[in-house]
């Protein structure tokens, strides 16, 4: 018979191997495991599931260790509301069983200081990065976990890059919005996180509130389109750009009605709402001196008709830029700029590259002028009329080649460089303004201040813009008036990415068994040139168009390149129509693909029929691509 101590001590020993097992059946899980937001204003519930805790006690909240958090890591509520701090960042999150304090869950919450994309190709160097991305990495995107989360509705055809600002109130809610123009005369607002996609607002750019009449309609393609390069309709092509401070989107609209009467107006509007802003919107037109082929009585007159608004939209210094090109080479036309002035709309100044003679269409696949900090344009333009070189009368057109505008209001240009071959490209549809124009960050050594552009030919040029180097008339074989040049691919109808001393292109030319690899060419500051030879590849080939790729990083580590192929838009010769393919490259090294939207199961992540010149849109934590019929967004799998 036991004792009274061993009769004690046996029931402490069987009550806690009870207490134990119980304790030991508490689990912890939290849901999301990893979330993404924005720097203050985007909060984010974070819930805990327990099992086994029988008298419900719940969790306490840590955030990086720190009881319900603070203002330097972010607080968290006891109900799991997450508010992020001021400072970008990554914080982990806690849920602790009050029951059993061993047991624990947690999520990662990454958050951004992006302060928006609100032009094209990301800012006004046209680079095509963010580099404040701290969710999408190399280590967290993969079949597993990233694909496709929703998809937003449109009326029309997506040409437009999507922009994307966030902090923006909305009936007393804080949201962040993306935004998309259609070629259906169509501008939307979506709730850039919101699952289902919730629509905020869209507007018909073509009612009596935005400018039109009830005789207007995007213009039929036959109307004005040859090839229906562009199809069935034109509405809104280039790519609209934000002026954060007074919150204004501007955008371009294009219509008939009625039937051959052609109208292309500049909206500005509230980024909030869609109303119009400063008395908008604005009836395109202009005049300037010139005998050029369609001149009266010495004078170019801008055409609605034959002026297709392709390049994207340009902000610098309180004046929007817009320029133009044709549909198809079809006559007659120009290549025009015209600023205005942000805040009232008038215009203020207006440019013609052939003035005295023709064509000279401004494309740039889609890619807007690029500014430096002193607020000079560089811009490349296409086949047409070149006399430059002359040295008589007239000596001001500028038919293939890469332009320095000085700023609104005069807006003239200062310097130019066109190839030695460019009679030979006019004469061939050759044109050197396939490609957009890319400026590098300043050198430390060489020339300090270069920028990169191609053409249909598929030749990189290197070019210092402090002094682009003219026409060499001397040369036969290349181009020796500039810092470098050599065939990077089979064509340019792109505008290439610039990341931490890297190139990122896919070229193409027109044409079946023409496309290219994703390359990497590796930028040389001891030398200030470019290798010729990439540093990698993808094993993927992207056919024409080629892709404009778009970079994420965390500065200058966790770099990912997204590109879009879009061979099968619709429509395109040789290719039938299809849906768009976003694929995800680790940036150090394009052999290594971490995902594409064709590989999961049953069409999981399957994105909308391609456009030709798709821009990738990339922001906390979500990629958004535009399509013929929605705007698709990717992001992690929860």
């Amino acid at each position: 018979m036991m004792n009274r101590t061993e009769f004690w001590l046996c029931i402490l020993f069987i009550e806690a191997a009870f207490s134990g097992t119980a304790l030991a059946q508490i689990t912890v899980s939290v849901s999301p495991k990893l979330a993404e937001v924005v720097v203050t204003t985007q909060k984010q519930q974070v819930r805990a599931t327990v099992t086994g805790d029988p008298n419900n006690l719940g969790v306490t909240w840590t955030v990086d260790g720190v009881t319900g958090g603070n203002a330097i890591v972010g607080q968290i509520s006891a109900a799991g509301l997450y508010s992020p701090p001021a400072k970008a960042g990554s914080h982990v999150v806690a849920a602790h069983s009050i029951a059993d304090n061993t047991k624990s869950g947690s999520a990662t919450i990454k958050i951004t200081d992006l302060a928006g994309v609100l032009t094209y190709h990301n800012n006004r160097s046209r680079d095509g990065t963010n580099t404040h991305e701290y969710a999408l990495s190399p280590r967290t995107v993969s079949q597993a976990t990233f694909g496709k989360r929703f998809s937003c509705t449109l009326d029309g055809a997506a040409y437009t890059q999507p922009l994307w600002m966030p902090h923006l109130s909305i009936g007393g809610t804080i949201r962040n919005l993306v935004f998309v123009g259609t070629e259906h005369d169509t501008a939307y607002a979506f709730d850039a996180d919101r699952i289902p996609c919730l629509k905020v607002w869209h507007v018909n750019l073509l009612d009596n509130a935005h400018g039109g009449t009830a005789a207007e309609t995007p213009v039929p393609a036959p109307d004005v389109e040859p090839y229906l390069v562009i199809q069935p309709e034109i509405g809104v092509t280039g790519t609209p750009v934000i002026d954060p401070g007074s919150k204004t989107l501007y955008i371009v609209s294009t219509s008939e009605g009625p039937t051959g009467s052609f109208h292309q107006r500049l909206h500005a509007l509230d980024v909030t709402t869609g109303a119009e802003k400063f008395g908008g919107p604005v009836t395109i037109s202009a005049s300037l001196p010139g005998t050029g082929y369609d001149s009266s009585s010495g004078t170019i007159s801008f055409n609605r008709k034959t002026q297709l608004q392709r390049s994207a939209l340009a902000l610098a210094n309180g004046v929007v830029y817009v320029a133009w090109a044709s549909y198809g080479d079809r006559d007659p036309y120009h290549g025009w700029i015209i600023g205005y002035d942000a805040r009232t709309l008038m215009q203020v100044a207006a440019f013609n590259d052939s003035s005295d003679g023709q064509r000279g269409g401004i494309w740039m696949s889609g890619g807007a002028p690029a500014i430096d900090a002193n607020g000079n344009l560089f811009l490349a333009t296409g086949n047409g009329t070149f006399d430059a070189d002359s040295n008589t009368s007239p000596n001001t057109d500028f038919g293939d080649s890469v332009l320095r505008l000085s700023p609104a209001p005069n807006l003239a240009v200062t310097d130019w460089f066109t190839p030695f071959d460019q009679n030979f490209l006019n004469m061939n549809d050759g044109d050197l303004g396939s490609s957009g124009v890319l400026l590098l960050p300043n050198q430390a050594s060489g020339p300090p201040h270069l920028l990169v552009s191609g053409g249909k030919e598929g030749r990189l040029y290197l070019i210092n813009r402090d002094s682009l180097g003219h026409f060499c008339s001397s040369c036969t074989t290349k181009d020796t008036n500039v810092v470098q040049t050599f065939a990077a691919s089979t064509g340019f109808f792109s505008t290439p990415a610039f990341w931490h001393n890297a190139l990122y292109f896919a070229g193409s030319l027109q044409g079946a068994g023409h496309g290219d690899k994703l390359k990497r060419l590796l930028f040389n500051l001891a030398t200030g040139l470019f290798s010729p030879s990439p540093a990698s590849r993808s094993a993927f080939t992207f056919n024409f168009p080629g892709a404009t790729p778009s970079i994420s990083s965390q500065g200058s580590s966790n770099g990912i390149v997204w590109a879009v192929d879009s061979s099968h838009s619709d429509p395109n010769v040789d290719f039938l129509p299809g849906p768009a393919v976003l694929f995800a490259y680790d940036a150090t090294d394009l052999s290594k693909e971490l995902w594409d939207s064709s590989q999961a199961p049953n069409n999981r992540d399957q994105a909308g029929v391609a456009v030709k010149f798709m821009v990738p849109t990339v922001a906390n934590g979500k990629v958004y691509i535009g399509t013929r019929t929605e705007l698709d967004v990717y992001g992690f799998r929860m």
